[in-house]
């Protein structure tokens, strides 16, 4: 049995992992899970799964489920802030934390992980985005697997499998091209919020689903990509393809180009990452080739989508221009989905903010500069901007 935490179990990465474990037949066991504010929902976590350990990041609701636990007499252990999630990612017992938080609240606790020696299923982007050289160097010393749970990246894992790395040539990133491909800027002047979230093939949760409308989504991929396979920036090639039933591909020096396809469901790339070096059941739909009439694919439109060519200049630069790019969308994606900003002002935002902190980008790459940086690009955003 291999035992799991959850960062972020109430969103839609979680409630897909609580899935996995549902279906796993006792293969997987939930150890600890955190939340926000979703009292309810962790509740019904716990008369699921029963959990040793629960962490809230919202105080308040820490104190509910505690006097939820006491009346029902549970013994769990209750935290709260990032202390909590920082405890729920290190728990001694578990063998692998699943960290689906959303944002740059990820990232503290993943170094925490692997300082625990704890394998990390990956699916809070920013971790990667903004600290890559950081993570990947202390998981290499700590010996822990960073198993990525996008379905882009865990296709790229997979068809990477039993080759030799030197002979990669190309990683070939799809995208789906989002709810507004094939549009023209100017028909992306009056985009309402609604109209964004209307993601035409993943059911994902609001952020992801702006940065999918974006392709920033693909932007911060490309990013991670560069550092869960020690790619360079001018390898890593994206293609939209609409019916994302490729999920992602490699090509080879020899020319050969070896793809992953599956159903566009989420449960598939978290089950790979659980049980990695095992199969396990069948968790989806699987694919009809008698059905599929054709599979297409696209250049990507970086004059229209120009959140994708700003994260590959950020890639590119290095340094912390990665954590400016990623809290400048952070912000400007709030402010979207507030309804404070307009759809096209969200890359003007980043641009703006990338040569605004220009300076700032060569400074020591370390956690305390990462999270100080971060915190003053938003703040930025939010009293200059708007």
């Amino acid at each position: 049995m291999k035992k799991l935490s959850i960062l972020g179990a109430t969103g839609s990465i979680g409630t897909q992992t609580l899935d996995v474990i549902r279906k796993s037949n006792g293969q997987l066991k939930l150890v600890g899970v955190t939340a926000n504010t979703s009292v309810e929902k962790v509740i019904q976590i716990i008369e699921e799964f029963d959990p040793s350990y629960v962490a809230m990041m919202d105080g308040k609701s820490a104190d509910k489920i505690a006097d939820y636990c006491k009346q029902n007499n549970r013994k769990i252990q209750i935290y709260d802030g990032i202390e909590g999630l920082n405890k729920i990612a290190s728990i001694d017992e578990i063998d692998i934390v699943v960290t689906s938080v959303v944002g740059m609240i990820g990232l503290e606790p993943t170094i925490k992980a692997i300082e625990a020696k704890k394998d990390i299923a990956l699916a809070n982007k920013e971790t990667l985005v903004v600290a890559g050289q950081l993570v990947m160097k202390a998981a290499r010393e700590h010996n822990v697997k960073i198993l990525p749970v996008d379905s882009e990246h865990g296709a790229i894992s997979q068809c990477l499998k039993g080759n030799d790395k030197k002979a990669l040539r190309k990683i070939i990133l799809t995208a789906s091209g989002g709810p507004f491909r094939g549009k023209i800027t100017e028909e992306l002047n009056n985009i309402k919020v609604e109209d964004a979230l209307k993601h035409p093939k993943w059911n994902m949760g609001r952020k992801i689903t702006i940065d999918s409308a974006t392709l920033m989504n693909k932007g911060l991929e490309v990013i991670e990509a560069h550092w869960l396979f020690d790619c360079d920036y001018d390898n890593i090639q994206v293609l939209v393809h609409p019916q994302s039933i490729i999920h992602s591909m490699v090509e080879y020096i020899d020319g050969s180009i070896i793809a992953q396809l599956g159903a566009q469901d989420m449960r598939l790339p978290i089950q790979y990452a659980v049980n990695y070096e095992e199969r396990n059941g069948l968790m989806a739909d699987t694919i009809d080739f008698y059905e599929i009439s054709k599979l297409t694919f696209e250049k990507p439109d970086l004059d229209t989508f120009k959140c994708l060519k700003l994260a590959f200049k950020a890639g590119k630069m290095g340094g912390l221009m990665p954590t400016i790019l990623n809290g400048a969308n952070e912000a400007a994606v709030d402010l979207f989905l507030n309804k404070k900003i307009g759809f096209l002002q969200i890359p003007e935002i980043i641009e703006k903010c990338m040569e605004v902190f220009r300076g700032e980008v060569r400074k020591e790459l370390n956690l305390d500069n990462i999270i100080d940086l971060d915190r003053r690009v938003k703040k930025y955003v939010k009293e200059k901007i708007v």
